[in-house]
């Protein structure tokens, strides 16, 4: 994981094509339970800070928080000024932020990571931790079955990295993504209702669990149609549309759980 970060690509992801999707409905789905600004939340495994920064420009006050010291201070060159965040490095599992200080947090990343239960546990019990009762928490998972959808089927690795099929049946079974070559994504995947499992299981209030992207990652012209704004409009919309589709809950790369402090 440090060593895929490491190389800085994270820092441009999310204005790219399917990154860009990603970021463009997280938002989307955020803003319908965030209270006003200008509260306090807290942006934890925050990357680059992107998120970070849309919120202080909403007028938030973030407190951003990333294992990998480059990010921060990628956010801190970016940030340059900026009252309203404040950064550090810091683990999700043991959060240095004080007990019931913010208002809402975000999780957008480190479930990705933590391929034991008991950890991923442990960082939502931190969120519930820090935040005021009744605040709104928001978590990001990725699909069980994004590495067959996404790796397979759109990026066709196959073609590149022979064997990579082999690979699928262990991903999809036990969540673990291996890195299939040095600095390579690897991670762990969710099935939905294993995310709201998760969640009740650390003493949160599971509200929704929705699929950010649907199936519109797959179009081959998602960039040129994310720089139309009709077409735009309607790929946002559409995955609007189908985001708690019970049966296509899946079928995008992401997941988004949203809770709430009780």
């Amino acid at each position: 994981m440090r060593e895929h970060y490491a190389l800085g690509l994270e820092r441009d992801r999310l204005v790219e094509s399917t990154g860009l999707l990603e970021f463009e409905r997280t938002k989307q789905i955020v803003l319908r339970q965030l209270p006003a600004p200008p509260a306090v939340i807290a942006d934890i495994g925050g990357g680059p800070g992107a998120y970070a920064l849309w919120l202080a420009e909403l007028g938030y006050h973030v407190v951003h928080r990333d294992l990998m010291p480059l990010h921060v201070e990628q956010l801190r060159q970016t940030a340059v000024g900026n009252a309203r965040i404040e950064t550090g490095v810091c683990d999700a599992r043991q959060l240095d932020i004080e007990s019931q200080s913010v208002d809402a947090a975000l999780l957008l990343g480190p479930l990705y990571h933590l391929d034991r239960r008991k950890d991923r546990l442990q960082a939502l019990a931190e969120l519930r931790r820090v935040i005021r009762s009744g605040g709104p928490v928001f978590v990001a998972a990725i699909s069980r079955w994004a590495a067959r959808m996404d790796g397979i089927l759109r990026l066709r690795l196959y073609e590149t990295m022979p064997g990579v099929e082999a690979e699928l049946s262990g991903v999809e079974r036990t969540g673990r993504l291996p890195a299939l070559e040095p600095g390579a994504f690897c991670g762990y995947t969710h099935r939905p209702s294993h995310l709201r499992g998760e969640l009740r299981a650390a003493g949160l209030q599971s509200i929704d669990v929705v699929s950010v992207e649907g199936p519109a990652y797959l179009l081959a012209d998602l960039p040129e149609r994310l720089a139309d704004d009709e077409a735009r409009r309607v790929v946002l919309e559409t995955a609007e549309a189908l985001e708690r589709v019970p049966e296509l809950l899946g079928v995008g790369t992401h997941l988004l759980a949203i809770a709430r402090v009780p």
